[in-house]
């Protein structure tokens, strides 16, 4: 189940609304936990049990870690939840792959499995683990209660594609929350905007890239490449953001508040700034769990390029079993080291502006590693978007004429100047600027919701990029 569906919208989530609402104290979270069970069982019925595994083994573990506190004996549950999670998104997520690369290797032809992939392992085994390892190390006590950490792990906004919430970020809200008017409606309205991202751009940018890379990369013309690539950074930026920031604005119509994911991340004066723009809570699990523990920098230059190697791999093939994402981890692992070694105190010197355009050249390379699979079709894309097939067609300018508008209003989204100029409204006490802001408060996200519901009804390409990861 997508949140940009009529059955989302009209069915699912009207009534969940009305019967939590209505629900009195702690059975809210009864109505929130059966809730998102259906949400999930929707589209996986199956995998329903794995999750609910999942969940149990890490709230059993937590009780035994904050049993032995202070014991040796405490690290044997904190392993058993590592291994088991890793074990489970090992198994269901790469298991095929690494057959098949063991087959290919070996000249042997063992059967594959052919699993599917159960939606949401990344991130919900990412926030169980998180939080053995939090009651290990005595950031958190153990939740004695089953119901509450059961909605931690299951709660559907948050639940099929993050942002990855830690345990403490919600923890005092499990038990008790209250929510008002204001924080009613700013959800709705983060919810609609988010939407908006997802629908109108995300959506449309989609479309377009699919139609170009479905083509041979070889027959591309330069022109063509870099819109088809621009094109798959917006769908990808619009498609995961717009989720998150109706993940957000759900959580705060309940009571909760869930990380931000993104800040603009396109905006970035270098690849360090980048991914501390994008899908900030898995940068910031795996700093926290992985990173740091290893020794972050505080063990030489040596061993911090280490570390970052380290990550990169990991954060690649957390996003799925392909050696395309194994080379996107490393692409991006590459040029962070190079910017600890020196390129991030030669950018400083110069205009933000050069390192804008480095950092967008090089995300747009990496994007090209994440969207095609196959070595052949890379290899092909590189040479377009190099020109080394020719630099432009009659299919350039058609796609340059007919997605031009579009483009401009993927780029401005893209950067803060929305939001700058909503806050000089809301902020200039002017007779005129404020009679604006509270009309647009008012109007543009009901505005952006007929849109949506129109383009929903109308688009059979809705699909969320990060549901398969």
């Amino acid at each position: 189940m997508v949140f940009s569906s009529v059955f989302f919208l009209f069915r699912f989530l009207p009534i969940f609304m009305i019967a939590y609402f209505m629900a009195p104290g702690r059975m809210k979270n009864v109505v929130l936990l059966f809730g998102s069970l259906f949400f999930y069982a929707w589209g996986e019925p199956v995998y329903i049990l794995l999750m609910l595994f999942s969940t149990i083994v890490d709230y059993v573990n937590g009780l035994l870690i904050h049993r032995y506190k202070g014991h040796r004996r405490a690290v044997v549950p904190l392993v058993a939840s590592v291994v088991v999670n890793l074990f489970l998104l090992g198994f269901f997520k790469y298991a095929d792959f690494l057959t098949g690369a063991f087959n290919s290797v070996t000249g042997l032809s063992l059967p594959l499995l052919k699993l599917g992939l159960p939606i949401g392992i990344s991130f919900y085994t990412f926030q169980t683990m998180s939080y053995t390892i939090d009651v290990y190390r005595g950031e958190v006590e153990a939740q004695k209660n089953l119901l509450d950490f059961a909605v931690y792990v299951t709660m559907f906004p948050q639940l099929i594609a993050g942002p990855i919430v830690k345990y403490r970020d919600v923890a005092g809200k499990l038990h008790r929350r209250q929510v008002d008017i204001v924080q009613i409606s700013g959800g709705m309205k983060r919810f609609c905007i988010g939407l908006a991202k997802k629908v109108l751009i995300a959506n449309n940018m989609g479309a377009l890239w699919k139609d170009i890379s479905a083509g041979d990369p070889n027959g591309l013309s330069m022109m063509t490449a870099w819109i088809g690539i621009v094109a798959f950074a917006f769908q990808i930026y619009f498609d995961f953001s717009g989720y998150s920031d109706m993940a957000i604005g759900l959580g705060r119509i309940m009571g909760f508040e869930f990380p931000e994911n993104f800040r603009y991340p396109y905006i970035s004066a270098s690849i360090t700034e980048f991914w501390r723009r994008w899908h900030i809570s898995l940068g910031s699990w795996f700093r926290e769990y992985v990173y740091i523990p290893l020794g972050g920098n505080r063990k030489g230059p040596a061993r911090q390029m280490l570390n970052i190697l380290i990550v990169w791999v990991l954060t690649g093939i957390w996003h799925g079993a392909g050696w395309n994402f194994l080379l996107w981890g490393l692409w991006f692992a590459v040029f962070l080291i190079i910017e600890k070694l020196f390129l991030k105190k030669l950018l400083g010197m110069l205009p933000r502006g050069v390192g804008v355009l480095y950092s967008l050249a090089v995300v747009l390379f990496g994007w090209t590693l994440f969207a095609l699979e196959s070595m052949g079709q890379i290899s092909g894309y590189f040479r377009a978007l190099a020109g080394m097939t020719y630099l432009t067609d009659p299919q350039a300018f058609y796609y340059g004429r007919e997605y031009a508008v579009m483009f401009l209003i993927a780029a401005a989204a893209s950067t803060p100047l929305p939001m700058k100029v909503v806050n000089y409204l809301a902020s200039s006490g002017k007779g005129l600027q404020t009679m604006l802001y509270r009309l647009g408060e008012k109007l543009v996200p009901a505005v952006l919701l007929l849109l949506c519901i129109a383009g929903i009804v109308e688009d059979s390409y809705n699909p969320f990029l990060y549901f398969r990861f």
